[in-house]
Order: C-alpha cells, then sequence, then structure tokens
C-alpha cells in the first residue's frame, strides 16, 4: 500500500482504533516507533508494541492478534492494475471486432468479402509493435527491481516530516526531530544510503531544527538551563570520543584505522607521527575525552582536519547532530545510534532475551533513561574493540578469499567474540570494516572492486551460521545490494538449508554442512 499523505491515509484512519504496533529489530523502526508511542499518548490511542526480528515473528504476531486485526485484503485481480490492452486499447481495434462479429452471424449471400483498411492494419502492426517494446521495458523494470535491495527514506524522517508529529511536542516537535535524526544517522552508521543522500536529508531535518532553535533564542520563549538542545555540528568521524580517550576512538573507529592500517606496526608508528605532528601529547589524548585541557579542546578538530589532510583523510569530518541535555550531558546522534544496537543486540550472561533487549534499547532512546543510554554506550565501546581486533586478525591471518566473482571471509568457531557477530547488526558493521580495511592493505586492483560474503556461527547446536553479503565499495556507490535474489538462486539450485527470515533479503541462515555447494552455487551463478 501507498500512502501519499501519513496524517490522513493512516493516522486518521486508526485514530480512533486500538493498534498493534509492529517494530522490527532496526534502530531506524525504534525511532519510528517513539514518535508513533509520543502520538498516541497524547491522543489517548490504546497500542500493542510488538517487537519482531524477521518474517517468522512477524507471522507469529498476526497470529496471535489475528481475531482482533481488521484487514482490508484485495487480490491481485482486484488490484485496478490495467494492463496494456486496458491503457492501449483503440478504437479501430473495437470497431473492427463489432463489424467482424456482426458479418458472421449475418454475412450477405452475395459473398461479399470485407475489405481492411490499409492504415488500420498499419496501425495494428504498430501497436502490436509497441505493445512487444513496452512489455519488454516493464520486464526489464520488474527485474531490476526485484533483484536488488536498497533503502529509501528514514521512516522516523518521514513521520517528522509529517506536521501532526510536530504539533503535540513541545518546543514544536523538538523531541521527534531528535529521533528522526537518530533513525537518518542509523543508515549512515550502518551504510545503508548513499553519501549524498544522507547529506541531503540532513539539510532537510537541519532546516527543521534551525527554525526551533531560532525561536528559542527569542526572549520570550527562553529555556531552562536543563531543557534538551540540539545543535548542528560539523564533527569528527571518531566513534564515541566523547565518551572515551582520543587515542582509543581514532584506533576503533573504522575510517582512521584502516586510513593508517592499524594492524601493522608501521600502521602504529604512523599513528604516533599523526598525533606529534598535532601536537597532542599522549598523556592528554589517552585520558578521557572530558578530562582534556580546555585549552586543548577549544580548536581540536580544527588541529585534526588539518593533520588528516596531510594523511590523506581528507573526509574525516561529516555533517551531524549533537543533542544536548543541559550542561552535563552531550551526545552526538551517531553516539545514540551506537549505543541503541549495542544494547538491541546485546549478548551480555545476564541480557540475552531480545525482547528485554528491544525495550533496553527503545528506553536509551528517551532522556528520562540516561542510564540506559550510558550503559548502551559502554557495550558499543565493548563492540568496537571486538571489531577491530576481529578486523586486525583477519587481515593479518590472510582468511579473506578471493572466490572469483567476490571475497569471502568465515569466522571459525572459537573466534573471540564470535557470538557478538551471531547477530546482523553487529556482522554488518564488521562485514562493511573488513572490506574497507582488506582494501587498504591489498595491492590487488580486481579485488578492490568486489563485494563481500561474510559467514559465522549463528546456533552451534542447531549447526547453522549467518551469512551476510554487502555491495562494493565505492564513492559513486548507490549501495543497491544484489546478494538477496543471489542467494535464493543458489538455495534453490542446490536444495540447501536455508533460512530467509530476516527482512533484509542479503541476511539469511545457512545450514553448516550445506555451507561449501551453497559457496560454489554463487560462484557458477555470479561468474
Amino acid at each position: 500500500m501507498f500512502i501519499a499523505d501519513i496524517k490522513k491515509d493512516f493516522y486518521d484512519v486508526v485514530a480512533n482504533q486500538r493498534v498493534a504496533l509492529l517494530v522490527a529489530a532496526d534502530i531506524d523502526a525504534l525511532c519510528a516507533c517513539k514518535i508513533l508511542q509520543a502520538l498516541f499518548h497524547c491522543d489517548q490511542i490504546q497500542y500493542t508494541l510488538v517487537p519482531v526480528t524477521g518474517w517468522q515473528d512477524l507471522s507469529t504476531a498476526f497470529l496471535e492478534h489475528k481475531e482482533q486485526i481488521k484487514l482490508l485484503i484485495k487480490e491481485d485481480d482486484d488490484l485496478g492494475v490495467p494492463t496494456y490492452d486496458d491503457i492501449f486499447r483503440d478504437e479501430d481495434e473495437e470497431e473492427g471486432e463489432d463489424s467482424g462479429n456482426e458479418s458472421d452471424e449475418g454475412s450477405e449471400p452475395s459473398g461479399k468479402r470485407r475489405r481492411f483498411d490499409e492504415g488500420a492494419i498499419e496501425r495494428r502492426i504498430e501497436r502490436q509493435r509497441a505493445k512487444r517494446q513496452w512489455e519488454a521495458r516493464r520486464r526489464e523494470i520488474l527485474f531490476d527491481y526485484e533483484q536488488y535491495e536498497y533503502h529509501g527514506t528514514s521512516v522516523s524522517k518521514m513521520n517528522c516530516r509529517e506536521k501532526k508529529s510536530f504539533i503535540h511536542f513541545g518546543l514544536d516537535g523538538y523531541v521527534a526531530a531528535m529521533w528522526a535524526i537518530i533513525g537518518l544517522t542509523d543508515q549512515w552508521v550502518h551504510d545503508k544510503i548513499p553519501h549524498m543522500k544522507y547529506v541531503s536529508d540532513i539539510a532537510t531535518v537541519q532546516r527543521h531544527v534551525s527554525r526551533h532553535n531560532h525561536r528559542n533564542e527569542d526572549e520570550e520563549n527562553s529555556l531552562s538551563i536543563d531543557c534538551m538542545r540540539i545543535s548542528f555540528e560539523y564533527d569528527l568521524r571518531l566513534a564515541l570520543y566523547h565518551h572515551w580517550s582520543l587515542y582509543e576512538s581514532i584506533c576503533n573507529s573504522y575510517y582512521t584505522a584502516c586510513s593508517f592500517k592499524l594492524w601493522t606496526l608501521k600502521g602504529q608508528k604512523k599513528l604516533q607521527e599523526f598525533l606529534a605532528d598535532m601536537g597532542l601529547p599522549l598523556r592528554q589524548v589517552k585520558q578521557k575525552f572530558k578530562s582534556m585541557d580546555t585549552t586543548i579542546k577549544e580548536n581540536l578538530r580544527d588541529v585534526i582536519e588539518e593533520s588528516s589532510n596531510k594523511y590523506g583523510m581528507k573526509d574525516i569530518r561529516i555533517q551531524t547532530f549533537g543533542v544536548h541535555f543541559g550542561f552535563k550531558n552531550s551526545f552526538l546522534a551517531s553516539d545514540m545510534v551506537h549505543a541503541a544496537a549495542a544494547l538491541l543486540e546485546s549478548t551480555e550472561r545476564d541480557e540475552n532475551d531480545p525482547t528485554d533487549n528491544f525495550i533496553k534499547a527503545l528506553d536509551a532512546l528517551s532522556r528520562s533513561h540516561l542510564d540506559r543510554l550510558l550503559s548502551g554506550i559502554d557495550l558499543a565501546k565493548k563492540k568496537l574493540i571486538a571489531i577491530q581486533q576481529t578486523v586486525a586478525s583477519c587481515i593479518c591471518t590472510n582468511i579473506i578469499l578471493s572466490q572469483g566473482p567476490f571475497l569471502y571471509c568465515y569466522l571459525m568457531e572459537g573466534t573471540p567474540d564470535v557470538k557478538l557477530f551471531s547477530k546482523p547488526l553487529a556482522l554488518t558493521l564488521l562485514c562493511k570494516y573488513l572490506l574497507t580495511a582488506f582494501i587498504h592493505s591489498t595491492r590487488n586492483k580486481r579485488c578492490k572492486l568486489l563485494p563481500l560474503i561474510m559467514a559465522a556461527p549463528k546456533d552451534v547446536e542447531k549447526g547453522t551460521v549467518i551469512v551476510v553479503g554487502i555491495p562494493p565499495e565505492s564513492e559513486t556507490s548507490d549501495k543497491k545490494n544484489f546478494f538477496g535474489r543471489a542467494f535464493e538462486k543458489a538455495a534453490e539450485s542446490t536444495s540447501s538449508r536455508t533460512l530467509h527470515d530476516h527482512f533484509d533479503t542479503s541476511i539469511i541462515e545457512l545450514k553448516s554442512e550445506d555451507r561449501s555447494k551453497f559457496l560454489d552455487a554463487l560462484i557458477t551463478l555470479l561468474s
């Protein structure tokens, strides 16, 4: 169903009903959920929140609530999609058919034969040619649509865009804007959209935020110092550096770690030279960022940008937003994304229940649960360290193999932190980090243009692995992923036991015994 007006076609329809809110295990979906929850609370709409991790959960949730759900289901024949003949039907053809029927029923005894107009014959031939071209183009468009998987505009940003989302909140939608920013940043952090789309969407949200900030600067609308404030930042691409030491953030951020090749001794030496070029003493960069000298922090971003340009890191800064709760607590949008994702896929001994993790990640997006957000940041630090160490191990042990049309890497059982990478978001982030690191370390130009497939143990008892495929790394990449359709074809041709349950079709589960024949089929299919 395509919705042109979210308020009219969706919100007003459900406003007087009890709503079943099915939310995917995705940060953007969590942000959209927070916006809808706030609206439902304001309008006193009853709802049931059901987290779903895949198609099976979605089906189960529907079966559990089907007695209360009212759906309008339209069969394919009732969709009202016209065929070619309905669109381009010619009046001459209708007249010709009618006259043909009349001549069959009551032919004249004189045996006169009907004479066809040469112009009508030419029009019919031309119409048939146009029909063939139209159908060929239709097949091409459908094939391209079904072959590739890609992400569109952030759903939380789309919800925030509607005026209905702004009317109910204090400060004319400030809270909704924050959730929209986090949802959009999630798409950038997990590499779901092209860089230019991210910049374009950020500019759209910035206009909303600037309007609210300008209003709050007036004396009549002055705010308490404890209120929330959103600021546009041209900040550093260093993960969690406000809540970490600058040194650890540089070492565990994929952009800087890959640029320096920190898995090598030469890369470590290069990092030391980089810090020396900035004039930053190790004692300062290795302590918590909040404890650094204020004189150093004042122009730190400009100093880092200047030195980064000398070392080939020209994109060290990125357009983003900061969220400030009074003077004490400040978070970049990417900090909140990393924290929520770490909570959502936590593998801690006492935090391995998907539903509990979902609720904790949802709470972390609210100001009233800052303790959850801070615990999520601690988990995110551990996650980034695990990713960096795994990447270094994979590169140094040469377990990334070129299989012809793609690169392949398998994490063996017993690999440190392998349990963490049984989760889709964590494995996808590792896959992106590893492909970038491999491109920086290899001299093979052809391998730099290849996509990457990565597999890790999912459930040892069931003997399954989780498989993720990502497209090639490119500055002009449109982020279209073709592995979803390829995985389906490979599984069908080899009768491999796969589970295509994830909403992202490029993420599947596979029986360990079928891994070899599945990969052989993929090589044949993509060659």
